[in-house]
């Protein structure tokens, strides 16, 4: 059985910087992607950054890309989220998913609980 949980999340002022973890256990990092979503009130969930094995390497949305980073630690099975130059507008519930493809969460079966970020001006 998969289990994800992510933490890292919390408030931060525009500009700053946090790094999201999600500890995984019960994947198997050889097969397709693990991924980063994220979901404010009233929106739908959409991707932020994805990791893909195979050579497939990684994605991140537009809104998003040279501010995140996401990488993967195989000895310790996390992923990480790195965000820098945090705007207002990521503030939402972020959450970590695995064995789906690329930013597409109806793809991904197994999701963690979330962890929020807020961004204050």
């Amino acid at each position: 059985q998969v289990q994800l949980v992510e933490s890292g999340g919390g408030s931060v002022q525009a500009g700053g910087s946090l790094t999201l973890s999600c500890a995984t256990s019960g994947y198997i990092y050889g097969s397709k992607c693990m991924g980063w979503f994220r979901q404010a009130p009233g929106k739908e969930r959409d991707g932020v950054a994805a990791i893909c094995t195979g050579g497939r390497g990684t994605y991140y949305a537009g809104s998003v890309k040279d501010r995140f980073t996401i990488s993967r630690d195989t000895a310790k099975n996390t992923v990480y989220l790195q965000m820098n130059s945090l705007k207002p507008e990521d503030t939402a519930m972020y959450y970590c998913a695995a064995g789906g493809w690329f930013l597409a969460p109806a793809t991904y079966n197994d999701w963690g609980q979330g962890t929020q970020v807020t961004v204050s001006s």
